[in-house]
């Protein structure tokens, strides 16, 4: 674990950085093993080498900071928000970061930990981190891919024992609520990447739709994207159902991103552009018709979060290298009518990817 810090002092180094913050969220975890919650009573970790790392923390969570990765010194404070002050200059003091370079999380730093820092550090230039922070995890070790491998299969498993029992007539909610169930009981972490999407008839072709009280009637096509995690590593899987007989044309876009989905795994492997598998599947859509109804990208990374790096955008120039983690999610989606995607969880080897899924692509039928 002490090579995570070093390689991030590294990082930070190359980018010119004199420290960093980091609030609660994956990357703390990564980095020390501690789990915080975000709440009102802020929690930082400042690191700025040669400095020993403080954490800045109420005091009701003291007894985490010996469970560390790494020595730390600890600045804790009261129930008072009117004294936490003090304890984050007595962070920024020991750290000794007023005045220098501090890079922070973008996507993770909110206001309520800055207002703290800048009144602590004055005269500090506070930054994005996001290259520090997105290279520190983007290539995954053996352990890591190992727990995502074990969170597909806990997701797989769910969603087989759900699909026994999807009738007709049920809702989206409790087809949902009954797939929660099921990855609970095949032993995922209680704190899933993401609430189950369920969307069926003209909801399947909203790609983020929120499940509702509809019910499932014969001809609807069903997305169900789900996901388990194990050790605090995800897996973000889609299949898509025919409730009944599906008319003809359902079936058409079916097969069409099935071999999307098909052309973009084939397409991964190291030392190519990101971008390259977005256009191979892209291009099996357009190719047929359907190109404008393909409305978001080809996938993202999965790793500890549910969406970090490596995108697949057909723009994105960074090269794929061995570690990598990502999604390959193609779908077809007719305003109104219905929607077909299809998402699988890729790691990258040394001569091309892996799929970690393995579940059938095909359109089958529930109901």
């Amino acid at each position: 674990m002490n090579n995570r810090l070093n390689r991030l002092y590294q990082l930070m180094n190359s980018k010119h950085m004199d420290g960093l913050v980091i609030n609660p969220g994956p990357t703390l975890t990564y980095l020390t093993g501690l789990k915080f919650h975000l709440m009102e009573r802020p929690v930082v970790l400042l690191l700025a080498p040669p400095a020993e790392p403080v954490l800045v923390l109420p005091q009701l969570e003291m007894a985490k900071v010996t469970q560390a990765r790494f020595p730390m010194k600890a600045c804790s404070y009261g129930d008072n928000p009117a004294s936490w002050v003090e304890s984050f200059r007595e962070g920024v003091k020991i750290a000794g970061i007023n005045g220098k370079k501090i890079g922070v999380e973008p996507n993770r730093l909110r206001f309520l930990e800055l207002r703290f820092l800048q009144e602590a550090a004055p005269q500090s230039l506070w930054l994005s981190g996001e290259e520090v922070f997105s290279d520190l995890r983007i290539t995954k070790d053996v352990e890591e891919i190992q727990a995502m491998r074990i969170a597909v299969q806990l997701a797989q498993s769910a969603l087989v024992e759900t699909i026994k029992l999807i009738q007709i007539g049920m809702t989206e909610q409790e087809i949902a609520s009954e797939l929660t169930l099921q990855l609970l009981r095949a032993g995922s972490d209680s704190e899933f990447p993401f609430s189950p999407i369920v969307a069926a008839g003209p909801n399947s072709a909203n790609p983020h739709a929120s499940p509702t009280d509809r019910r499932l009637i014969p001809g609807d096509l069903l997305v169900i994207d789900w996901g388990a995690a194990h050790g605090g590593y995800i897996s973000d899987l889609t299949r898509t159902f025919a409730v009944g007989e599906v008319n003809s044309e359902f079936q058409k876009i079916a097969l069409i991103v099935e071999q999307a989905n098909a052309a973009g795994r084939e397409a991964g492997k190291p030392g190519i552009p990101a971008g390259e598998v977005d256009k191979a599947a892209r291009e099996v859509i357009t190719a047929e018709g359907y190109g404008e109804y393909f409305i978001h990208r080809t996938g993202h990374g999965i790793g500890m979060e549910g969406h970090e790096s490596p995108y697949i955008f057909g723009e994105n120039g960074q090269k794929l290298v061995e570690g990598m983690a990502y999604t390959v999610e193609p779908g077809i989606y007719l305003p109104d009518r219905g929607g077909v995607r299809i998402e699988d969880n890729l790691v990258v080897t040394s001569t091309g990817c892996e799929t970690l899924s393995d579940l059938p692509r095909k359109l089958l039928t529930v109901g």
